[in-house]
């Protein structure tokens, strides 16, 4: 099959330290599944990486003069680049220990957005770390709270419209390699007169992804994310893990208001979009842990269209 695997945050960390130790355990975790001969694309989220490297590089953060300030497009390459340094060099060393003989490689990923798009008018899509409410204040940025963890940065975050590299991709998983792409949802980035040009905001990874799957004619969709199943009635007497569903059931699920906006619902609409694309695909929301089971049909959240 061929699969198209999201990252969820837990599969990473927000410091180097943390990101390369955790890259190792999410590339254990996914060799069986290379193992068992399955096209595997990666993608994967940037939210807290490509703020602090973005602050970085702000006024007043600087370590000297001679740094230039930098732009958000500039700031979500970097941080493609270091998180898929990090992920292709657990997953080659994993695949080179069990004598595998296949090869990793991270492309640095346009996805094209409408410069229209409502998501601009109306930021909502946190990055970067918390702060307290009153050194949110003085930040020079649009900052809301976020799940009352604390206040983050916000950005636009539009809905993306294609992945620019998605011929590349292709001829890349063909020619039998592993594929690190759409980091951090992708650069967005509008077209104006045949040309791309970089915009500040953050593309959700699991729009995303859900994209290029398609597009590319995945076989599966599988979102990793801190939990085994999605569930209804969260934190509820009634509450109940979904195992296999419908795509109309989780629709339902969707509109009844069981999913959150910052944490389950964009996996669900994910999902969901993918299916209407690929009549015979299959999406998956499970743990990092359960990911090898999930392929198996045998854990997680499975959606089908029938």
């Amino acid at each position: 099959m061929k699969i198209v695997i999201a990252l969820g945050g837990n599969a990473l960390g927000e410091t180097p330290e943390l990101q390369s130790h955790n890259a190792v355990i999410t590339a254990k975790a996914l060799l069986p599944i290379i193992k068992a001969g399955h096209e595997v694309v990666l993608t994967h989220g940037n939210g807290p990486q490509v703020g602090l490297i973005n602050l970085a590089f702000t006024e007043g953060n600087k370590i000297n003069d001679k740094v230039y300030e930098m732009g958000f497009p500039e700031c979500g390459a970097m941080s493609q680049g270091y998180i898929g340094y990090h992920l292709q060099n657990a997953i080659q060393n994993e695949l080179n220990l069990s004598s595998i003989n296949k090869n990793v490689i991270s492309l640095i990923t346009q996805v094209e957005v409408s410069k229209d798009d409502e998501a601009f008018k109306n930021p909502t899509k946190p990055i970067g770390s918390f702060y307290s409410k009153e050194e949110a204040s003085k930040m020079p940025y649009i900052m809301k709270e976020d799940a009352s963890r604390g206040y983050r940065r916000v950005v636009a975050s539009p809905k993306p419209i294609r992945v620019v590299e998605e011929k590349e991709i292709e001829s890349l998983i063909n020619n039998g390699f592993i594929v690190i792409s759409c980091g951090g949802g992708g650069i967005p980035v509008v077209k104006e007169n045949n040309t791309y040009i970089g915009v500040d905001a953050v593309i959700d990874k699991d729009y995303a992804s859900s994209k290029l799957a398609s597009d590319i004619k995945a076989d599966m969709l599988l979102i990793l994310t801190a939990v085994s199943e999605a569930k209804i009635n969260f934190n509820k007497p009634n509450e109940k893990s979904l195992s296999f569903v419908t795509k109309d059931e989780m629709i339902k699920y969707n509109d009844e208001g069981h999913f959150l906006s910052g944490s389950m619902k964009p996996k669900v609409e994910a999902c969901i979009a993918f299916l209407n694309e690929r009549e015979d695909g299959i999406a998956i929301i499970t743990s990092i842990e359960k990911a090898y089971d999930a392929v198996n049909l045998k854990a997680g959240t499975i959606i089908r269209n029938r």
